[in-house]
Protein backbone atom coordinates (compact mmCIF):
# COMPACT_ATOMS: atom_id res chain seq x y z
CA UNK A 1 0.00 0.00 0.00
CA UNK A 2 3.07 2.38 0.56
CA UNK A 3 4.47 2.55 -2.49
CA UNK A 4 0.68 3.37 -4.09
CA UNK A 5 0.41 5.73 -1.35
CA UNK A 6 3.39 7.52 -2.55
CA UNK A 7 2.86 7.64 -6.20
CA UNK A 8 -0.52 8.96 -5.22
CA UNK A 9 1.36 12.22 -3.58
CA UNK A 10 3.29 12.63 -6.62
CA UNK A 11 0.81 12.98 -8.31
CA UNK A 12 0.42 16.36 -6.78
CA UNK A 13 3.85 17.79 -7.51
CA UNK A 14 2.73 18.22 -11.58
CA UNK A 15 1.72 21.71 -12.00
CA UNK A 16 -1.57 20.51 -13.77
CA UNK A 17 -2.88 18.69 -10.46
CA UNK A 18 -1.55 21.28 -7.59
CA UNK A 19 -4.44 23.18 -6.98
CA UNK A 20 -6.83 19.80 -6.57
CA UNK A 21 -7.12 20.41 -3.03
CA UNK A 22 -9.07 17.07 -2.34
CA UNK A 23 -6.35 15.06 -4.14
CA UNK A 24 -3.66 16.63 -1.97
CA UNK A 25 -5.99 15.74 1.27
CA UNK A 26 -6.53 12.27 0.00
CA UNK A 27 -2.57 12.07 -0.17
CA UNK A 28 -1.43 13.36 2.85
CA UNK A 29 -4.18 11.87 4.93
CA UNK A 30 -3.30 8.63 3.28
CA UNK A 31 0.62 8.76 4.12
CA UNK A 32 -0.24 9.84 7.82
CA UNK A 33 -2.07 6.90 8.22
CA UNK A 34 0.27 4.15 6.46
CA UNK A 35 3.23 5.90 8.78
CA UNK A 36 1.37 5.27 11.99
CA UNK A 37 1.19 1.25 10.82
CA UNK A 38 4.82 1.85 10.24
CA UNK A 39 6.05 3.37 13.17
CA UNK A 40 4.08 0.49 15.39
CA UNK A 41 4.80 -2.55 13.38
CA UNK A 42 8.14 -3.28 15.31
CA UNK A 43 12.03 -2.57 14.75
CA UNK A 44 12.47 -0.36 12.50
CA UNK A 45 13.73 3.60 10.99
CA UNK A 46 11.27 4.96 13.37
CA UNK A 47 12.94 8.13 13.39
CA UNK A 48 13.02 9.13 9.93
CA UNK A 49 9.54 7.83 9.92
CA UNK A 50 7.95 9.94 12.97
CA UNK A 51 10.00 12.89 11.34
CA UNK A 52 7.68 12.09 8.24
CA UNK A 53 4.56 11.68 9.94
CA UNK A 54 5.30 14.96 11.93
CA UNK A 55 5.25 17.06 8.21
CA UNK A 56 2.28 15.05 7.12
CA UNK A 57 0.35 15.70 9.89
CA UNK A 58 1.31 19.62 9.42
CA UNK A 59 0.26 19.58 6.13
CA UNK A 60 -2.96 17.55 6.15
CA UNK A 61 -3.85 20.13 9.24
CA UNK A 62 -2.64 23.37 6.72
CA UNK A 63 -5.16 21.56 4.01
CA UNK A 64 -8.03 21.44 6.29
CA UNK A 65 -7.28 24.88 7.19
CA UNK A 66 -7.10 26.85 3.95
CA UNK A 67 -5.19 26.20 0.56
CA UNK A 68 -2.32 28.42 0.25
CA UNK A 69 -1.19 29.60 -3.35
CA UNK A 70 1.89 28.33 -4.56
CA UNK A 71 3.36 32.33 -4.32
CA UNK A 72 2.22 31.63 -0.04
CA UNK A 73 3.53 27.96 -0.20
CA UNK A 74 7.00 29.74 -1.14
CA UNK A 75 6.85 31.88 1.28
CA UNK A 76 6.13 28.88 3.78
CA UNK A 77 8.94 27.24 2.63
CA UNK A 78 11.24 30.37 3.10
CA UNK A 79 10.70 30.20 6.73
CA UNK A 80 10.97 26.67 7.85
CA UNK A 81 14.18 27.00 5.99
CA UNK A 82 15.47 29.89 7.80
CA UNK A 83 14.20 27.82 11.24
CA UNK A 84 16.27 24.73 10.46
CA UNK A 85 19.26 26.61 9.14
CA UNK A 86 19.42 28.66 11.96
CA UNK A 87 18.81 25.63 14.62
CA UNK A 88 21.67 23.66 12.62
CA UNK A 89 24.15 26.48 13.13
CA UNK A 90 22.57 27.06 16.66
CA UNK A 91 23.25 23.32 16.85
CA UNK A 92 27.17 23.20 16.01
CA UNK A 93 29.15 24.62 19.12
CA UNK A 94 32.27 24.66 17.67
CA UNK A 95 34.48 27.59 17.11
CA UNK A 96 32.70 30.66 18.39
CA UNK A 97 34.71 33.09 19.85
CA UNK A 98 33.48 35.64 22.54
CA UNK A 99 32.90 38.89 21.54
CA UNK A 100 31.51 40.38 24.74
CA UNK A 101 30.35 39.63 28.78
CA UNK A 102 28.12 41.88 30.43
CA UNK A 103 28.49 42.62 33.93
CA UNK A 104 24.87 40.62 34.55
CA UNK A 105 25.85 37.63 32.61
CA UNK A 106 25.23 38.32 29.01
CA UNK A 107 27.02 37.11 26.76
CA UNK A 108 27.78 37.77 22.99
CA UNK A 109 29.42 35.15 20.78
CA UNK A 110 30.78 35.24 17.05
CA UNK A 111 31.69 32.71 14.37
CA UNK A 112 32.41 32.83 10.70
CA UNK A 113 30.43 30.20 8.30
CA UNK A 114 31.65 29.99 4.78
CA UNK A 115 28.34 30.27 3.20
CA UNK A 116 26.65 33.02 5.04
CA UNK A 117 29.47 35.33 6.85
CA UNK A 118 30.10 36.25 10.40
CA UNK A 119 27.03 35.29 12.61
CA UNK A 120 26.59 36.72 16.19
CA UNK A 121 24.87 34.58 19.14
CA UNK A 122 23.59 36.57 22.32
CA UNK A 123 22.89 34.41 25.36
CA UNK A 124 20.63 35.91 27.82
CA UNK A 125 18.77 34.94 30.93
CA UNK A 126 15.40 37.58 31.38
CA UNK A 127 13.45 37.65 34.25
CA UNK A 128 9.91 36.97 33.25
CA UNK A 129 8.34 34.21 32.52
CA UNK A 130 8.01 32.53 28.58
CA UNK A 131 4.68 33.99 28.00
CA UNK A 132 5.80 37.08 28.29
CA UNK A 133 9.10 37.39 26.58
CA UNK A 134 7.09 35.68 23.63
CA UNK A 135 4.00 38.30 23.70
CA UNK A 136 6.49 41.04 23.69
CA UNK A 137 8.50 39.67 20.55
CA UNK A 138 5.42 38.34 18.20
CA UNK A 139 2.07 39.58 19.14
CA UNK A 140 3.79 43.30 19.63
CA UNK A 141 6.02 43.16 17.01
CA UNK A 142 4.69 46.06 15.15
CA UNK A 143 5.49 47.56 18.67
CA UNK A 144 8.93 46.99 18.75
CA UNK A 145 9.69 50.41 17.71
CA UNK A 146 8.66 52.16 21.28
CA UNK A 147 11.11 50.28 23.04
CA UNK A 148 13.79 49.62 21.20
CA UNK A 149 16.14 52.16 19.60
CA UNK A 150 17.57 50.55 17.13
CA UNK A 151 14.58 50.30 15.01
CA UNK A 152 12.58 52.86 13.93
CA UNK A 153 9.37 50.46 12.99
CA UNK A 154 8.51 46.66 12.42
CA UNK A 155 4.95 46.68 10.14
CA UNK A 156 3.51 43.11 8.90
CA UNK A 157 2.73 43.24 5.33
CA UNK A 158 0.86 40.13 5.25
CA UNK A 159 0.29 37.30 7.38
CA UNK A 160 0.13 33.92 6.00
CA UNK A 161 -1.01 31.01 8.05
CA UNK A 162 -1.10 31.14 11.85
CA UNK A 163 2.67 31.42 11.75
CA UNK A 164 4.33 33.25 9.30
CA UNK A 165 4.53 36.66 8.44
CA UNK A 166 6.12 39.23 6.01
CA UNK A 167 7.65 42.14 7.41
CA UNK A 168 9.03 45.24 6.56
CA UNK A 169 11.49 47.08 9.10
CA UNK A 170 12.83 50.16 9.04
CA UNK A 171 16.09 50.34 11.57
CA UNK A 172 17.26 53.63 13.42
CA UNK A 173 20.30 55.50 12.50
CA UNK A 174 23.59 54.82 14.67
CA UNK A 175 24.72 57.40 16.77
CA UNK A 176 26.65 59.67 14.66
CA UNK A 177 25.00 57.92 11.42
CA UNK A 178 28.17 55.49 11.15
CA UNK A 179 25.59 53.51 9.40
CA UNK A 180 23.18 54.98 7.68
CA UNK A 181 19.27 54.37 6.60
CA UNK A 182 18.54 50.73 6.30
CA UNK A 183 15.19 48.64 5.76
CA UNK A 184 14.70 45.19 5.64
CA UNK A 185 11.93 43.01 4.21
CA UNK A 186 11.77 39.37 5.91
CA UNK A 187 10.33 36.30 6.38
CA UNK A 188 9.25 35.34 9.73
CA UNK A 189 7.85 31.98 11.49
CA UNK A 190 6.84 30.88 14.76
CA UNK A 191 7.62 27.13 15.91
CA UNK A 192 6.81 25.58 19.49
CA UNK A 193 8.59 22.50 20.24
CA UNK A 194 7.46 21.38 23.54
CA UNK A 195 8.51 23.82 26.08
CA UNK A 196 10.88 25.40 23.70
CA UNK A 197 9.79 28.92 21.26
CA UNK A 198 12.02 29.05 17.90
CA UNK A 199 11.28 32.63 16.00
CA UNK A 200 12.96 32.29 12.74
CA UNK A 201 13.43 34.77 9.59
CA UNK A 202 15.78 35.12 6.69
CA UNK A 203 15.11 38.24 3.93
CA UNK A 204 12.68 37.32 0.99
CA UNK A 205 11.29 39.69 -1.79
CA UNK A 206 8.14 40.92 -2.00
CA UNK A 207 6.50 42.92 -5.02
CA UNK A 208 4.59 45.12 -3.25
CA UNK A 209 7.12 46.51 -0.65
CA UNK A 210 10.37 47.51 -3.82
CA UNK A 211 13.29 49.47 -2.69
CA UNK A 212 12.79 52.74 -0.88
CA UNK A 213 14.01 55.49 -1.36
CA UNK A 214 16.75 57.02 0.80
CA UNK A 215 17.03 53.90 2.18
CA UNK A 216 19.54 50.86 1.71
CA UNK A 217 18.08 47.69 1.45
CA UNK A 218 20.00 45.11 3.57
CA UNK A 219 19.74 41.71 4.05
CA UNK A 220 19.11 39.76 7.25
CA UNK A 221 19.25 35.94 7.68
CA UNK A 222 19.00 32.91 8.26
CA UNK A 223 17.79 34.46 12.06
CA UNK A 224 16.36 33.12 14.72
CA UNK A 225 15.34 33.25 18.52
CA UNK A 226 15.10 30.18 20.86
CA UNK A 227 12.98 30.85 23.88
CA UNK A 228 12.86 28.36 26.75
CA UNK A 229 12.05 28.12 30.63
CA UNK A 230 15.35 28.52 32.65
CA UNK A 231 15.44 24.70 34.01
CA UNK A 232 15.88 25.63 37.33
CA UNK A 233 13.35 28.73 37.64
CA UNK A 234 10.84 28.10 35.13
CA UNK A 235 9.44 31.87 35.88
CA UNK A 236 12.85 33.05 33.77
CA UNK A 237 13.31 32.51 30.39
CA UNK A 238 16.67 31.69 28.33
CA UNK A 239 16.82 33.25 25.40
CA UNK A 240 19.05 32.71 22.65
CA UNK A 241 19.41 35.10 19.38
CA UNK A 242 21.07 34.25 16.32
CA UNK A 243 21.96 37.54 14.56
CA UNK A 244 22.77 37.04 10.75
CA UNK A 245 22.75 41.00 8.48
CA UNK A 246 24.64 41.49 5.58
CA UNK A 247 24.28 45.48 5.92
CA UNK A 248 25.46 46.38 2.16
CA UNK A 249 26.94 49.59 1.12
CA UNK A 250 30.70 50.54 1.69
CA UNK A 251 31.35 49.33 5.40
CA UNK A 252 34.37 48.54 7.18
CA UNK A 253 34.16 44.92 8.45
CA UNK A 254 35.69 46.27 12.01
CA UNK A 255 32.64 49.04 12.13
CA UNK A 256 29.68 46.29 11.33
CA UNK A 257 30.93 43.83 13.73
CA UNK A 258 30.92 46.55 16.67
CA UNK A 259 27.61 48.00 15.59
CA UNK A 260 26.29 44.17 15.68
CA UNK A 261 27.38 43.12 18.74
CA UNK A 262 26.29 45.91 20.89
CA UNK A 263 23.07 45.94 18.93
CA UNK A 264 22.58 42.62 20.70
CA UNK A 265 23.73 43.86 24.21
CA UNK A 266 21.15 46.86 24.06
CA UNK A 267 18.51 44.85 22.38
CA UNK A 268 18.44 42.45 25.42
CA UNK A 269 18.97 45.46 28.21
CA UNK A 270 15.95 47.50 26.46
CA UNK A 271 14.07 43.78 26.54
CA UNK A 272 14.53 43.63 30.08
CA UNK A 273 12.77 47.58 31.18
CA UNK A 274 9.74 46.71 28.43
CA UNK A 275 8.86 43.21 30.02
CA UNK A 276 9.16 44.94 33.15
CA UNK A 277 6.64 47.77 32.50
CA UNK A 278 3.94 45.33 30.25
CA UNK A 279 0.62 44.17 31.18
CA UNK A 280 0.11 40.28 32.27
CA UNK A 281 0.85 38.21 29.04
CA UNK A 282 -1.72 36.24 26.46
CA UNK A 283 -1.41 32.99 25.70
CA UNK A 284 1.22 31.44 23.77
CA UNK A 285 -0.35 30.10 20.03
CA UNK A 286 3.21 29.69 18.45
Amino acid sequence: MLPATFKLCAGISYRHLRNMTGLRRQAAVAISQELNKLAFAGPGPSKWINQVRRRSSLLSSRLEEKPFSEVEMSYIKQGEEALQKSLSILGDQDGWKTETIAGNGDKVLSKMLPDVGKVFRLEVVVDQPLNSVYDELVERMEQMGDWNPSIKEIKILQKIGKDTVITHETAAATPGNVVGPRDFVSVRCSRRRGSTCVLAGMATNYGAMPEQKGFIRAENGPTCMVLRPLAENPSQTKLTWLLSIDLKGWLPKTIINQVLSQTQVDFANHLRKRLATTATPIAVSC
